[in-house]
């Protein structure tokens, strides 16, 4: 049977299009055919790499930080396992009950809650770090799609506030940021592991793809601070500073005969455990990165330079008239006397009788002096921001600078690196390095800066200022012959002496027969009406020399007296930088 063709049914194309239409539509699926032929025959790289993309991970595996201890082992920080909360925004259904339910388990505000987990992100991001372990039980238990417990680190500090300055603390990814943490973090890091896994499309583990990369702990670190010294220099420097409302103050304690720092510590300080609401101030270690004028705690380096160019003896005797003028400047003693013994200058902290010393000298000679006993150089202990203070060259010194630079104007010092300074004294002329990390005294080289009988006559000289007729009564130990200089300084305020703002300072050592201990003291700003070096730093550096002493089983070498010293206020001095 036969259908009549009806003219709009009647194809009318012309040949030479249709083989042109046909033809694109084979060369399509021939080009299509042999793409899928390339990926999933011969490079099969391509898809296995974006399958493996959703399915594998690469997981890191957190490595356990070293601990850091004292000299005997006492822990300073630990590492202790936590669990932090992540989020995989791909796989998370969160009814609103279950958002309510974890916002009230995380101790978090709804608000807070829903704006983290509202994060536009195609990976993965923390919801809180870390999480306690009640609350990660809790978590677990309710079995939250798409968020996930992941085992981190956090560090924990035992002495807390005690020794801060020193120790450091590490950031939320446990990476050193101040102290020993900061300067030994690829010592104490370690080195991170891996794992890598395969997931189903719940976000499940199902296999490790390759052997596990295990995670190497870190190493562990020996201080050679002494824990409980450094308790008693903590306790009686905050004592201090709130006995005459201080702004501030530093204490350093040293080994003499090794250079190890057995205490620091500053105020005001922070607990490194509390980890909300951090300010710059109290973070600072002004023991090692701040610097002052060191006033008269300079002048025994001034007698040390004319007794080894011996152009006097500790006996010799100088005229020290109450004022004597350089150029345009009057230099002025509180305490005047008319005659005094280059020991007698040391002792009773005469700022005319220091001029005249160093004036006997050429700038270079003075220079060469300080220059070698380690200002204007970096302390060499390693902790970060350490400073080398300021000690300009001598040959722009002009004379009112080689004059007040007799008594401690005119150049700038770290405590430690003053107390470092007077190793030399300590150890008949030779300096150790500085050390914040325990080390035995075979490995110790020291750098000679004074004749041993020189240092000696200076050392005896600053004995002289702790007994009747110096300014440092108050530095006695009972039982212990203690050697130092008393310092008090005027303060640079919008770059002119302050008339009522002081940096109390005192640096010495015991036993003086043969110094095992030196102490260095600054208190800065004491306000109560009481700011002498001998009298604000003095107690201070007593009260811890003693029990530190005692503490290293050390012999009294003198007989045990009781001295009674003088409670009231010391008279103000007169308006001339310097002092005692």
């Amino acid at each position: 049977m036969s259908y009549p063709a009806h003219k709009l049914l009647k194809l009318n194309l012309a040949p030479w299009r249709m083989a042109t239409v046909a033809g694109l539509l084979i060369a399509g699926f021939v080009v299509v055919g042999a793409r899928a032929f390339y990926l999933q025959g011969i490079n099969t790289d391509y898809l296995q790499g974006k399958g493996d993309a959703v399915a594998n991970r690469n997981l890191t595996l957190p490595a356990h930080r070293g601990q850091v201890s004292d000299r005997h082992g006492q822990l300073l920080a630990i590492s202790t396992p936590v669990e932090s909360l992540w989020a995989r925004p791909a796989d998370m259904r969160l009814t609103d009950n279950q958002r309510s339910v974890l916002a009230r388990t995380l101790n978090m505000p709804r608000q807070e809650l829903d704006k983290k987990l509202a994060r536009k992100t195609r990976g993965e991001f923390n919801v809180k770090r870390p999480v306690t372990p009640a609350q990660a039980m809790r978590i677990t238990a309710m079995g939250l799609p798409g968020l996930h417990l992941r085992r981190e680190f956090r560090r924990y500090y035992p002495a807390g506030a005690v020794a801060a300055h020193v120790v450091g603390f590490t950031n939320i990814d446990d990476l050193g940021q101040e102290g020993v943490e900061r300067a030994y973090q690829d010592w104490l890091a370690g080195r991170e592991g891996e794992r890598h896994i395969q997931r189903d499309r719940r976000g499940d583990t199902i296999r490790d793809l390759a052997p596990i990369k295990t995670a190497q702990m870190g190493g562990n670190l020996a201080l050679s601070l002494d824990l409980k010294i450094q308790y008693l220099a903590h306790r009686e420097l905050a004592a201090a500073i709130a006995l005459h409302k201080a702004k501030g103050g530093s204490i350093v304690v040293l080994d003499a005969k090794t250079g190890e720092i057995l205490a620091l510590a500053n105020q005001p300080d922070f607990n490194p455990n509390n980890r909300r609401n951090y300010k710059p101030q109290p973070m600072r270690n002004r023991a090692v990165i701040d610097t002052f004028e060191p006033g008269s705690t300079i002048k025994p380096f001034v007698a040390a330079a004319v007794l080894e160019r011996g152009l006097y003896h500790p006996d010799s005797i100088i005229d020290t008239p109450e004022t004597w003028r350089v150029g345009s400047k009057l230099v002025r003693d509180v305490h005047p006397h008319p005659r005094m013994t280059v020991t007698e200058i040391i002792q009773k902290s005469s700022n005319v009788g220091a001029v005249k010393l160093a004036m006997s000298l050429t700038p270079q000679q003075y220079w060469d002096v300080l220059h070698r006993s380690g200002f204007g150089e970096l302390p060499g202990s390693g902790f970060p921001g350490e400073t080398a203070g300021r000690l300009r060259d001598a040959s722009s010194w002009k004379p009112v600078e080689h004059a007040t630079m007799a008594y401690g104007y005119g150049l700038s010092v770290s405590l430690l690196q003053l107390a470092r300074a007077y190793m030399a004294f300590a150890n008949d002329g030779e300096v150790m390095p500085l050390s914040f990390l325990k080390r035995e005294p075979q490995e110790i080289v020291g750098t000679r800066v004074f004749s041993p009988a020189v240092a000696r006559e200076v050392r005896a000289m600053m004995e002289a200022v702790t007994q009747e007729g110096g300014t440092g009564l108050r530095t006695r130990v009972p039982g212990y012959r203690v050697a130092g200089k008393t310092g008090t300084a005027h303060k640079l305020v919008d770059g002119r002496y302050a008339a009522d703002r002081y940096l109390s300072s005192f640096i010495g050592m015991a036993p003086a027969s043969d110094p095992r201990l030196i102490i260095g003291v600054a208190i800065d700003e004491p306000s109560d009406g009481v700011y002498y070096g001998g009298s604000v730093a003095g107690p201070v550096f007593a009260q811890v020399m003693a029990a530190s002493l005692r503490q290293l089983a050390l012999p009294p070498d003198a007989p045990e007296t009781t001295t009674k010293l003088t409670q009231g206020t010391p008279p103000r001095p007169a308006v001339t930088k310097g002092g005692a």
